[in-house]
């Protein structure tokens, strides 16, 4: 019987951390231009902060 070894959710190595890292920066990019879009669209500094709220945006994602 052969024991399988588990990595540590720190520890990503080979072509599925590449990824799992080339679609985290999709994503991210992603997310960014739509919480530019929901900022250019929103008609004051509340109304956007309720709106990324509620769709789960970071505004830090915009700054990239």
């Amino acid at each position: 019987m052969t024991w399988a070894r588990h990595s540590s959710p720190d520890e990503e190595h080979g072509w599925s951390a590449e990824a799992r890292a080339a679609e985290r920066e999709r994503r991210d990019k992603q997310a960014g231009k739509a919480a530019i879009t929901v900022a250019s669209h929103s008609t004051n500094a509340d109304e956007c902060k309720e709106l990324l709220d509620m769709l789960g945006l970071e505004p830090a994602l915009a700054r990239r």
